[in-house]
């Protein structure tokens, strides 16, 4: 498929200045101006320090939640926890739960199972909650659209305090205190934390407010970190405040679960693909498959034996989830091949198919096709499923224009969640499709957004071990992509049967290895001698003791 490369512009002479300022090259200086890093932020952006957080009072709602957390801890009330069985909320609730504990008080928790309740609150579990005489309740990452539940537990005598990050809808809940900075009263100057967060900021908050040591909150930093870039957040400002001081805790983490979990996920190096590959599927897989109360035990032991007994046990579920999870793709593109054509918006659906599994599945067809899609399970004559979308395709306003022939629907511009009924599926398509075609999607190209166009000549391992102050990457600050243009081959092959692309480049006397992960379908494109221009990210291979730099292609076509 054609893409569009779309180079950012320069301004050589900001750049200069930049790098002479702050003692750094012109390209790390180039890449810091083309992603928005204000010249009196970017000492901020590289170093930061925990006197970079802001004042924690300036959110929605955080003196009143402060005040009456206190009392609960003066009159010993009972209290509970009520959280999401993500990575964001595990951690959300292992902070909250062992730093209130350690004030002296009685912290229960509830995670609703994703198979069987679904996210968030639920009248059932309020009922519950009640039954065992608990009188104030605090919600983290989920609860600003539990208008109705929230109404009902306190019908019930639980008094609610909702932590949040998820978009507020028209009314907000008639909570004792909400916090959520993406309320419309909301003055603080960072509204993109993850749900742990903003936990963070409740628990320093109480620190300010009790006069504790600010190590009572900053130890926590390890999970905070942890769930923030599993949320896939955009990790600036605060954010990144949070994730470059935590993954240096997280490297020498006092918690025994997570320190187990990396041990077991076997990465040397802790950074952000640590945590995004290694540390958060393993958390996310206790909640696809039911297990979600595991992953939040293995944060909170203080047991070596069942550490290990829970790491093993979360592995396995892992392990299930992708086995589940490849057999769902492997009979969702085999119902794809027997299309007569693939459509502009792809909807698959399968008997019992696993509902903790079809949202990843989904996110793999549409990376695949690049294409909206929607995968369905099928159970009992109703179909429940998950869509992800493309960047200029709003799929949540598609399912709007389709809302005639849905149960229930909700979600944003890529990702969606829906239920329908079966015979209703066939009709979904149809409509769905007429939409996409008006909204002329055939015409969507993809875009990759280049940071910089540079010859093979000015790039060595000392400028690629610098670009390393980026880390940590995920959302927002994506690795550095560059441009080389007019690359000779000098040798090509494939890798793994088939299914990568091992390139040996050259530019006059200078040469770089490439390698093309899932692109080996493009080796018969090319011959040795071609000259090719290429997109991806430059880094270094280690290998027998050796370093040498390497193209981690994610585009390439012939030079012009």
């Amino acid at each position: 498929m054609n893409k569009k490369w779309e180079i950012s512009t320069e301004n050589k002479e900001k750049q200069k200045q930049i790098a002479n300022k702050y003692n750094i090259s012109e390209l790390l200086a180039g890449i810091l101006l083309n992603r928005g890093i204000d010249e009196d932020k970017i000492k901020v952006f590289l170093s930061p320090t925990r006197s970079d957080f802001y004042d924690p009072f300036l959110m929605p709602d955080m003196q009143i939640a402060v005040d009456r957390i206190i009392k609960a801890i003066n009159q010993k009330e009972k209290m509970i926890i009520y959280g999401d069985y993500d990575v964001d909320g595990i951690t959300s609730i292992s902070v909250l739960k062992q730093f209130l504990e350690e004030r002296g008080i009685e912290v229960g928790y509830y995670i609703p199972n994703r198979l069987d309740e679904g996210y968030g609150l639920n009248k059932e579990a309020i009922k519950n909650i009640a039954d065992n005489g608990y009188k104030l309740m605090i919600t983290v990452d989920c609860g600003i659209s539990g208008i109705e539940e929230i109404e009902y537990a306190t019908s019930l005598g639980i008094e609610t305090i909702v932590t949040d990050h998820h978009e507020p809808l028209d009314i907000l809940p008639k909570a004792v205190a909400v916090i959520d900075a993406k309320i419309s009263t909301n003055k603080y100057p960072f509204n993109q934390l993850a749900g742990v967060g903003v936990v963070f900021k409740l628990i320093q908050a109480i620190s300010i407010k009790l006069d504790l040591d600010e190590k009572e909150y900053l130890k926590y930093l390890d999970l905070v970190c942890v769930g923030t870039i599993s949320d896939i957040v955009p990790l600036v400002d605060e954010n990144r405040v949070i994730a470059k001081l935590g993954l240096k805790l997280v490297e020498v983490t006092k918690n025994l679960g997570l320190k187990r979990l990396i041990e077991v996920a076997g990465y040397k190096k802790i950074d952000s693909s640590a945590v995004s590959f290694g540390i958060a599927p393993r958390v996310n897989a206790c909640g696809r498959m039911g297990y979600e109360e595991e992953a939040l035990k293995l944060f909170l032991s203080k047991d070596k034996e069942e550490v290990n007994k829970l790491t093993e046990s979360l592995n396995k579920h892992n392990i299930k989830r992708q086995e589940i999870e490849k057999h769902i793709v492997e009979e969702a593109i085999s119902k794809l091949e027997n299309e007569k054509e693939i459509p502009p918006v792809i909807v698959l659906s399968g008997q019992n198919w696993h509902h903790g599994v079809i949202g990843i599945v989904s996110s793999k067809i549409t990376e695949n096709y690049f294409k909206p899609s929607l995968l369905l399970s099928i159970e009992d004559g109703i179909a429940k499923g998950s869509g992800r979308s493309i960047p200029g395709f709003d799929l949540h306003e598609a399912l709007c224009k389709c809302s005639g022939c849905l149960e229930k629907y909700g979600g944003h511009a890529m990702a969606v969640g829906l239920s329908l009924k079966e015979e209703n599926v066939e009709k979904l398509k149809q409509e769905i499709t007429e939409y996409a075609n008006q909204m002329k999607i055939d015409e969507i190209i993809p875009i990759i957004n280049v940071d910089k166009q540079v010859d093979l000549k000015a790039i060595n391992i000392n400028i690629v071990k610098e670009l390393e102050m980026l880390e940590p990457f995920g959302e927002a600050n994506k690795k550095p992509l560059f441009v080389f243009k007019n690359l000779k081959i000098d040798s090509i092959r494939t890798l793994t049967e088939g299914k990568h692309l091992k390139l040996s480049l050259k530019e006059d006397n200078q040469k770089i290895d490439a390698i093309g992960f899932g692109m080996g379908y493009l080796a018969e494109d090319y011959l040795i001698g071609d000259k090719i221009d290429v997109v991806g990210n430059i880094e270094i291979n280690s290998f027998n003791g050796m370093d040498n730099l390497q193209i981690n292609l994610k585009d390439i076509m012939k030079s012009i």
